[in-house]
């Protein structure tokens, strides 16, 4: 990738919060690695496959005979730095071996058989590489409110993506990687919930007391959707193993229309006091 383009990228990612319009439709994050023989910090863009607490990116290099530059730095030095739009945060690296690789990569072609059409003009075996994040995250907003939603769109588009991907699986079994992809979600919000729960909905009520039927709303409609989450993780459970796509996608309907006007009620009442504290 040209680095003039490449760094187009990079500052349309960080312009808005993770947002590339040539992207759109994908998973994109900004990994920077040390380079292996400079030790200067080097930043690209790469696609990532949703992997319960850490992410998959993928060596590809567009099937090209050489890794790209950013594995090899990563092979002299594991601790990377990751931004998903939303936090900055440090990583390690972990090169997927034997059947773990292979699992990974089948599940990533499955998804994209774009993949597999790199794999195929390369001589070499592409590698598949988790990042696991390291503690929690800076973010990338300054104030809280615009904090919250940031966060709320990017659960806001992930959830556009699952829908637009179990909608063009068709009426078959739904594949594991979508599997993950839902699951990894369902995990993300009942985490970002909880937060919410014991921490900012107490601070926000114990300054602004009159908000008091808002806080109590927010909450009923947190146990609507952990509800929900809980029906789609049912349902996506190992015991239903072809489940169907048409099914999946009328839960995550569901979910998407309550957890959309929730979001929306919170933004209105929460951003404004957020931001002012």
């Amino acid at each position: 990738m040209p680095q003039d383009f490449n760094q187009q990228i990079i500052d349309e990612f960080r312009a808005n919060q993770g947002q590339v319009a040539m992207f759109d439709g994908a998973r994109l994050l900004l990994l920077t690695t040390t380079g292996a023989r400079t030790g200067a910090g080097h930043t690209t863009p790469v696609g990532y496959l949703p992997d319960g607490g850490r992410m998959l990116i993928i060596a590809s290099a567009g099937g090209a005979l050489r890794h790209p530059a950013w594995y090899h730095n990563l092979l002299a030095e594991p601790r990377v730095k990751v931004e998903d739009g939303v936090f900055t945060y440090q990583a390690e690296a972990v090169v997927l071996e034997g059947e773990e690789r292979d699992s990974a990569f089948a599940r990533a072609v499955e998804l994209d058989p774009g993949w597999a059409a790199y794999q195929a003009k390369t001589s070499r075996v592409i590698p598949v590489v988790a990042l696991t994040p390291l503690g929690g995250g800076a973010p990338n907003a300054g104030r809280g409110g615009d904090m919250l939603v940031a966060v709320h769109d990017a659960f806001r588009r992930e959830l556009r993506l699952i829908r637009k991907e179990v909608a063009a699986s068709g009426t078959g079994g739904l594949g594991v990687q979508l599997r993950v992809n839902c699951l990894t979600l369902c995990q993300g919000l009942h985490h970002h919930h909880a937060i919410e729960d014991a921490r900012m909905f107490p601070g926000v009520e114990g300054q602004y007391p009159e908000l008091g039927p808002v806080m109590d709303r927010l909450r009923d409609e947190h146990e609507t959707v952990a509800r929900l989450l809980g029906e789609l993780q049912r349902l996506l459970a190992d015991s239903e193993p072809d489940v169907a796509a048409d099914r999946v996608l009328a839960e995550v309907e569901r979910l998407t229309t309550e957890l959309e006007a929730h979001l929306d009620y919170e933004e209105e009442y929460l951003v404004p006091i957020l931001n002012a504290f």
